[in-house]
């Protein structure tokens, strides 16, 4: 299983790297150039809020038409635009104080250099596909005079290199020099080389923060969420083991004369009431066929680039995760049309056309519109975070050619291959009346407290998650994130089906909605949790970035809905079919 994973994360790496097709081997001649990559700008505060480089009004390239190093597609969803830097760098070569470029602020220069440095404007570059971060001033509260504003003008890079290779590389911002208008600027640079015992394939680690991702309330998180499975699945047993078999005993138990059959008719009660209408079609078949079809096929995508990411540490590659993501949700578009079509026909669905359409289209279309205006808005800021054209092109045409047959293919086989109807009861021509009952034993109530516990499983993990998204830490435990994916649905699987039993023993045989819900509802204590963590874990500020955030926000927890709220219903399905199978449905 492992060499077949790596296979796959060789495959894609080898298939990113020819869409990207500028990749080199890493490895440098002593005086041979070493290009550095200038890429983007913008407020500390404000990860989304990033600009072309040459927002600010540093040197530019000598040349009209800098050389571009376009990436993959991952790469350019994450609005990153590489400019060569036009600095004389020679492998293994120091260079002392060199001139960049020298220039006369005018009032506009100054005024956008004034706000960059009140705003904590950061830049970052790349060299060798390190990347390098320093802000463009010092902060205005750690200056003697906190009403100026100083411009770093000099750069000093300490590169480390361990054969023919680049380990890593160091910058240091100096020689702050003050912003005013006619002020005349000149910007420097030197190069410092540096050997070091450190190996190539190691270079990567000292991105990587240990002491936060592998510190011990982590573990111990883990540990707390697991024993929460033990104490749901010790549950969900004693439910199916001591009450049910209880009531098996009873309800088939053989009397021949009519005071035993008229003392069990009296004595049936609870879920055993609705054997005729617990399999009666649900309201909106069609809409709830799409979204157990796509939260199967997120389920599936998401452990799918989980295990690509560990066997192929996909996080050291900008944007290969993206690109990752995107292909793989295309792919396993099979599966969310074969567990559509199949759900359809086995509650003996007619419009199976419909239902493929609305599976294929449902999500990709309410995520596209929220990007959509996500990019609107990004484009009338002129931000990197804008997509291009072009990009936009390409994701339309993976779906169409891609996507879309695949889902069609999949709906197919699920109609003809797991689309006969075998429910071990059938369903009365009239409906029972559903008798009243205390407010918390009603769908709303359970689907909306169902979410609780899962969210309680992921809360920790979902702190890690959103740090390193949101406060410029690279992710790489996933590891920690595929046990915590797992505990997620069997805890989500395990109160649904407690959640099912509550509302059946009610005699409420609307069980279909509600299981999706009780499911689906994790996504809105995660919601929540974030409006939490915007307002005091992070200082973002500004309409851009807190539509971003909400935005990108709304995205991951309408996904993360979906998903929850599918596999909580299969649960609760498979959870309804074993109770029913062993009763006398005549």
């Amino acid at each position: 299983m492992n060499w077949q994973l790596k296979s796959i994360a060789f495959l894609i790496q080898f298939l990113f790297l020819f869409v990207s097709g500028d990749e080199g081997s890493h490895k440098y001649e002593v005086g041979e150039k070493v290009v550095l990559w200038v890429n983007k700008v913008g407020p500390y505060n404000n990860p989304q809020e990033t600009y072309n480089y040459y927002y600010l009004p540093f040197c530019k390239p000598s040349s009209e038409k800098a050389k571009h190093k376009w990436g993959g597609l991952g790469e350019v969803l994450q609005g990153n635009e590489l400019i060569d830097g036009q600095l004389d760098i020679r492998f293994r070569t120091d260079k002392s104080k060199t001139s960049m470029c020298s220039q006369t602020l005018t009032d506009k220069d100054a005024q956008q250099f004034t706000e960059a440095v009140t705003r904590h404007y950061w830049y970052e570059f790349f060299v060798d596909e390190l990347p390098i971060w320093g802000f463009v001033g010092p902060p205005p509260e750690h200056t003697e005079d906190s009403s100026a504003r100083y411009v770093y003008t000099h750069k000093t890079f300490d590169i480390a290199y361990n054969g023919e290779n680049i380990i890593h590389v160091n910058l240091t911002s100096e020689n702050p020099t003050s912003v005013k208008s006619g002020t005349k600027l000149e910007f420097t640079y030197s190069v410092n080389w540096i050997e070091s015992d450190i190996q190539f394939a190691k270079r990567f680690e000292r991105y990587l923060d240990y002491s936060f991702f592998e510190h011990q309330i982590h573990w111990f998180s883990v540990f707390n969420s697991f024993m929460m499975v033990i104490f749901l699945m010790g549950l969900v047993s004693m439910i199916l083991l001591r009450t049910l078999r209880k009531d098996y005993a009873r309800y088939t138990a053989k009397g021949d004369d009519l005071e035993s059959l008229e003392r069990d008719i009296n004595e049936e009660t609870g879920w055993k009431l609705v054997h005729g209408d617990v399999f009666r079609p649900p309201v909106m078949l069609e809409l709830l066929a799409a979204l157990v079809g796509t939260g199967i096929q997120l389920a599936a995508l998401v452990l799918t680039v989980i295990l690509i990411t560990i066997a192929g540490t996909l996080f050291v590659e900008r944007g290969t995760i993206v690109t990752v993501f995107i292909i793989c949700y295309a792919l396993t578009s099979l599966l969310g049309g074969y567990v559509s079509g199949g759900f359809y026909s086995r509650h003996d669905g007619r419009a199976w056309i419909q239902t493929m359409l609305l599976t294929a289209n449902l999500f990709p279309l309410v995520v596209a519109s929220i990007a959509f205006t996500l990019n609107t808005i990004a484009i009338f800021y002129h931000s990197l975070a804008a997509v291009p054209f072009g990009t936009i092109v390409v994701v339309v045409l993976i779906w169409i050619f891609v996507s879309f047959p695949l889902c069609l293919l999949g709906t197919v086989v699920g109609r003809n291959w797991a689309g006969a109807s075998n429910f071990p009861c059938r369903v009365k021509r009239i409906p029972s009346p559903i008798p009243e009952r205390p407010w918390y034993l009603s769908p709303l109530p359970i689907a909306v407290l169902g979410g609780i516990l899962p969210f309680g499983s992921i809360f920790i993990e979902m702190y890690f998650v959103f740090t390193s998204f949101w406060n410029y830490k690279v992710y790489y435990v996933y590891g920690f994130f595929l046990l915590v994916f797992l505990i997620l649905l069997a805890v989500t699987a395990c109160i649904t089906i407690v959640a099912t039993y509550f509302l059946l023993n009610a005699e409420n045989y609307h069980w279909h909605w509600t299981s999706f819900g009780a499911g689906a509802s994790t996504a809105l204590y995660v919601f929540l949790y974030s409006v939490h963590y915007f307002t005091a874990k992070t200082k973002m500020t500004g309409f851009f970035q807190t539509t971003f955030y909400f935005g990108y926000t709304s995205m991951f927890c309408l996904g993360l809905a979906v998903m929850t709220g599918a596999v909580g219903y299969l649960a609760a399905a498979a959870f309804v079919r074993r109770i029913y199978r062993n009763i006398k449905c005549d």
